[in-house]
C-alpha cells in the first residue's frame, strides 16, 4: 500500500442486471489483451471465469445485503446470529470488510465501509482502544475480555487505506485525533526494548486461543501499520520479529535475553519452514498458525526469501484443499500441554474446528493475494476458484467455516469478510491491484 492502486483496462464480462442488482461495477474485471497475453485471454473466457465473475456478483449483493447506516454487520442478522452478537459492528470484521468495499468502486458500498469506521471512531475509549463490536441501535461497546488487541490495528489500516482509494472523503483529515489516540494506546501495548506487541490468550481474531505474549499474527499488522504510518520504530519491529518468531536462522543477536530465548526455543522444537505463531516466557507455539504466516509474508515481516518455502509447506499439508486455506497446520489435542479448557467454548475449537484447524474462506482471499504477490499467477487464480466454490457452497451462503477434515460448511452463513476478501483477492488476480507493497 505504499503506492497508488493500479486499475488497467475496462471490464471483459457483463453480468445481467442492472447496477446495484448484482451487474459488476465499472472496472470490477479488468482483464483484457492489453493487459494480459493472448493465450491467456483466451483460456480465461470460460465457465471458470464465469464463476469467478458470479461470485464477484454475489460478494457484492451480500455486502449490500448486510450493510446498514452505521456500517456493515459481521453476518446477516437471523436468530442466531444476533445471540451470538454477530449482528453487531466489529472493529475487525468492519476494518476488513472496508478494504474490499471500497476498493469494489461500488458507492454504496463505499458509503457502508465509511459508516462503519466512523461508527467505531465515536465508540473510541478514552484511552484509544477501538472496541471489539458495537450495537448501535442498543448503545452497546463490548472490548472483550483483555485486550482485544487487533481491531485497533485492523480499524487503523482501514482508515489508511481507504482514505488512499477514496481522498475525496477526507477520511484522515476528519479522524487525525481518533488515529493518534489508537496509536498511543497500540504503542503501550509495545516491549520497549524489542518493539513488539505483547498480549493476552484469545485477546485477538482467535479469540478461543492460548496464543499470549508476541504473537505472530498480531505483530504482522502491527508492522503492516508501522510502515502505513510510517512510525520511527517500524524496522526494529520487523528485526525482533524475525528473530523471535524464526529462532532457527544464524543471527547472533546483541541482546542476550533474545539470545537465551532463541537458545531456549532451538533446543525443544524442531525447525520448520513456518514461523512460530507465538513466543511466550517458556513456551511457544508450534501448532503453524497458517494466517499469522500468510500476513506476515504479505506485510514484510518476514523474509521474501522464506515465503516460497512456507507456500509449499501449506501445499504439502494440504491445508489449501478443498476450501482454502485451513487456519492451523496442527491442531492443538484435547490434553495436549497446549490445550486449555475454555477452547470448548460452544464445542467449537475442538481439532480442526474453527480457530484450531478450521478453513476459512476470507483467510484463503489472503493466501490468493499471497500467491499472486509472489508471481504465482495460475496458482493464484486456481485458488481463487477454490475460494469462489468454497463461497457457492449451499447456494452462495458464504459460511463462515468448514470443518478441516470433512469440508462441512459451519459457523455463520452470509459472512460479510468472507465476500470482501473474495473482492479484494479477485481484484488482485483479474486486475492487477496492489494492496500489499
Amino acid at each position: 500500500m505504499d503506492e497508488p492502486l493500479r486499475r488497467e483496462g475496462q471490464p471483459h464480462h457483463r453480468g445481467p442486471g442492472k447496477k446495484g442488482e448484482g451487474e459488476l461495477p465499472d472496472g470490477a474485471t479488468q482483464v483484457t489483451a492489453d493487459t494480459c497475453s493472448a493465450d491467456q485471454f483466451a483460456s480465461w473466457r470460460d465457465d471458470e471465469t464465469l464463476l469467478l465473475d458470479e461470485c464477484y456478483r454475489e460478494a457484492l449483493r451480500l455486502l449490500r445485503e448486510n450493510s446498514t447506516p452505521a456500517g456493515v454487520l459481521a453476518s446477516a442478522r437471523t436468530p442466531k446470529s444476533s445471540g451470538r452478537n454477530y449482528d453487531s459492528i466489529f472493529g475487525r470484521d468492519a476494518a476488513i470488510c472496508a478494504l474490499g468495499m471500497a476498493l469494489s468502486g461500488d458507492p454504496e458500498l463505499l458509503q457502508s465501509a465509511e459508516a462503519g469506521l466512523l461508527t467505531l471512531a465515536r465508540h473510541q475509549a478514552r484511552n484509544g482502544q477501538i472496541p471489539k463490536f458495537v450495537k448501535p441501535e442498543l448503545a452497546e461497546v463490548d472490548f472483550w475480555y483483555a485486550g482485544c488487541v487487533d481491531a485497533t490495528i485492523w480499524w487503523l489500516i482501514a482508515v489508511h487505506f481507504v482514505d488512499r482509494v477514496a481522498p475525496q472523503l477526507g477520511l484522515s483529515t476528519r479522524l487525525s485525533a481518533h488515529v493518534v489516540r489508537a496509536l498511543n494506546w497500540l504503542e503501550c501495548q509495545e516491549h520497549q526494548g524489542w518493539y513488539l506487541l505483547q498480549q493476552n490468550d484469545c485477546s485477538d481474531w482467535a479469540d478461543i486461543m492460548p496464543r499470549s505474549g508476541f504473537v505472530l499474527y498480531s505483530n504482522a499488522l502491527w508492522y503492516w501499520t508501522k510502515r502505513l504510518y510510517d512510525l520511527p520504530t517500524t524496522r526494529e519491529t520487523q528485526r525482533f520479529a524475525r528473530l523471535i518468531f524464526n529462532p532457527f536462522d544464524n543471527a547472533v543477536p546483541d541482546q542476550k535475553r533474545v539470545r537465551l530465548l532463541r537458545h531456549y526455543i532451538r533446543n525443544r522444537c524442531r525447525p520448520e519452514p513456518f514461523l512460530l505463531s507465538y513466543v511466550n516466557f517458556s513456551f511457544w507455539g508450534e501448532e503453524i498458525d497458517i494466517f499469522g504466516n500468510i500476513l506476515a509474508y504479505l506485510t514484510g515481516l518476514g523474509a521474501r526469501s522464506d515465503a516460497c518455502k512456507m507456500v509449499a509447506a501449506v501445499t504439502a499439508l494440504n491445508a489449501n484443499d478443498p476450501h482454502p486455506v485451513r487456519v492451523v497446520g496442527a491442531p492443538i489435542e484435547v490434553g495436549s500441554p497446549r490445550w486449555r479448557p475454555y477452547m470448548q467454548r460452544h464445542r467449537q475449537n475442538l481439532p480442526w474446528q474453527y480457530h484450531n484447524g478450521g478453513a476459512w474462506p476470507f483467510v484463503g482471499g489472503f493466501w490468493v493475494i499471497l500467491l499472486a504477490s509472489l508471481g504465482e499467477r495460475s496458482l493464484a487464480r486456481a485458488e481463487l476458484l477454490k475460494v469462489a466454490n468454497s463461497c457457492k457452497v449451499n447456494g452462495w451462503e458464504f459460511n463462515e467455516w468448514f470443518q478441516g477434515q470433512t469440508g462441512q460448511p459451519m459457523g455463520m452463513p452470509r459472512q460479510s469478510w468472507n465476500a470482501a476478501l473474495y473482492i479484494l483477492a479477485y481484484r488482485t488476480v483479474l486486475c492487477g491491484a496492489r494492496i500489499f507493497a
